[in-house]
């Protein structure tokens, strides 16, 4: 494939990306238009949203890469991802019912409205959209780089500014309709490869045989065995049960019917697809057991399988769910920027349409910090684990007990993020080789501090129904109109 025919096909699919933002901006009226789709977003978007981001950076590099490297242990990354969207649906569609527009009000609703609790999680947030970004940039940049044969630091800036013009013209519509369209062109595509890599390596035996000794087992040595397989699945499933990117489609689902169904339907769905990055990478391996870096994997069988067009294709759609996930990342980092951070320098309300031009001018702030991070980083799970175990375990024990434990309180939720990033980081220093990655003793002292400060201490005295009272009253204060005001 010729590099410089891939770079000018992708270069007028961006364009096309743009005029679809374009299109999806004339619909805008105000700050949940831009930031929420107004709220009304089908099951079918809400499936091809949730699928695209689930079947984009992470399967088609890290999950690929993992499979050639690992073997079968490939599956786990969608195992994990699997059981968080599951149980997402099972646990948190209610909270559609709420109309929270950030995470940071969702967890401070279950500790009563608490504004400390809301500002602490607004910054940890904050700071987990613009990793899940900075991931994001890095995955699309690793194969666009080795397609393209640029450099790694140009292939991060065309990501990075490709989906920046996108999302800041387009707002969060632009970004599920985008989703949707690629979510279906990907996954075909990938059941696609798989079946014609097989057949390249001679079949399944011819498959199997050119992995390396316990490379064929989920729990392979050279892997650390069972506990890092566990870590691996608690790890992506505590993603995306704290990510608040997949909050984000809660809040902008239609109804809570809605959000039920579509994450059921992406959870099932994408179970059944978890084999499928492992056995392309396993594919890779047994046709180049030699790539420099096994994120390449994805791209060079794209390359080497498929034919010149449905390659083109699928490194295209590749490329665009990348773009779509890093989309919603920098929409979510941007709502909390402006509904929840920004306020604490700004005393004034903020007319809804100026919340707009807020969120773009927030968008390209947010999109600038994320590709600074990633300049030095071309290890994708590795970035993905310590990133969640160090920001997102805290959050996910929040998530959970304030749903279902009402004797949690503020207290609870602040040794909960405190112990969490504190011993993620202890692990990364002191037993990273053994645990695999933070998330399992990470998640563990986050649980028990959140328990046993909320125990040792009082108990909250503003109940549900007053704490949703208190945040209604914040949100139509802090977003109304400016004229006539005193």
């Amino acid at each position: 494939m010729d590099s410089r025919f891939f770079l000018s096909i992708f270069l007028a699919y961006i364009a096309c990306l743009i005029g679809l933002g374009w299109l999806a901006s004339r619909r805008q009226c105000s700050g949940d238009d831009f930031l929420l789709a107004g709220r009304g977003l089908p099951v079918f978007l809400t499936i091809g949203t949730t699928v695209a981001t689930m079947v984009g950076t992470g399967s088609s590099m890290g999950a690929v890469g993992f499979g050639y490297a690992n073997g079968w242990t490939g599956t786990l990354y969608g195992v994990g991802g699997a059981v968080g969207i599951l149980l997402l649906a099972f646990c948190f569609a209610s909270v559609r019912r709420l109309n929270f527009a950030t995470m940071s009000e969702e967890i401070s609703y279950y500790v009563g409205a608490n504004p400390l609790v809301r500002r602490l999680v607004a910054v940890l947030i904050f700071i987990a959209c613009i990793g899940w970004l900075g991931a994001h940039i890095l995955g699309g940049s690793l194969y666009l780089a080795w397609i393209a044969e640029i450099d790694l630091f140009a292939a991060k800036l065309i990501i990075a500014l490709g989906f920046a013009i996108f999302v800041v013209v387009g707002g969060y519509r632009a970004v599920v309709w985008t989703d949707t369209l690629q979510a279906i062109v990907l996954f075909v595509g990938f059941v696609l490869m798989a079946v014609l890599a097989v057949q390249q390596v001679g079949g399944w035996e011819s498959l199997l045989a050119a992995q390396s000794g316990p490379g064929t087992s989920t729990a392979s040595e050279n892997t650390g065995g069972i506990l890092h397989g566990v870590s691996l699945v608690v790890v992506i499933a505590v993603g995306v049960l704290a990510t608040p990117s997949f909050r984000q489609r809660i809040y902008s689902a239609r109804s809570e019917q809605t959000v039920r169904r579509s994450f059921l339907a992406s959870g099932i769905l994408y179970l059944f697809f978890c084999a499928v990055p492992a056995i392309i990478g396993m594919a890779a391996f047994a046709l180049n057991p030699e790539l420099d870096n096994r994120n390449f994997a994805f791209p060079y069988l794209a390359m080497e399988v498929l034919p010149l067009g449905a390659g083109m294709v699928v490194l295209i759609a590749g490329l665009s769910a990348t773009m779509s996930s890093a989309s919603s990342d920098a929409v979510a980092g941007v709502t909390v920027l402006v509904r929840d951070l920004s306020f604490v320098f700004r005393s004034r309300a903020m007319d809804p349409q100026r919340e707009i031009f807020y969120s773009r001018a927030g968008l390209v702030a947010v999109i600038g910090i994320a590709l600074l991070l990633v300049a030095l980083s071309d290890d994708l799970i590795g970035y993905i684990t310590a990133m969640i175990s160090t920001v997102m375990t805290g959050l996910c024990v929040c998530g959970l007990l304030g749903r279902f434990w009402t004797r949690f309180n503020w207290q609870g939720a602040v040794a909960a993020l405190s112990a969490g990033a504190v011993v993620s980081q202890l692990v990364i220093w002191t037993a990273q080789d053994f645990w695999g990655n933070p998330a399992l003793p990470s998640l563990a002292a986050a649980l028990v501090a959140a328990v046993g400060v909320s125990l040792a201490t009082p108990s909250e005295t503003i109940d549900a129904r007053e704490a949703l009272q208190i945040l209604q009253r914040e949100r139509r204060g802090r977003l109304a109109p400016l004229s006539g005001q005193q």
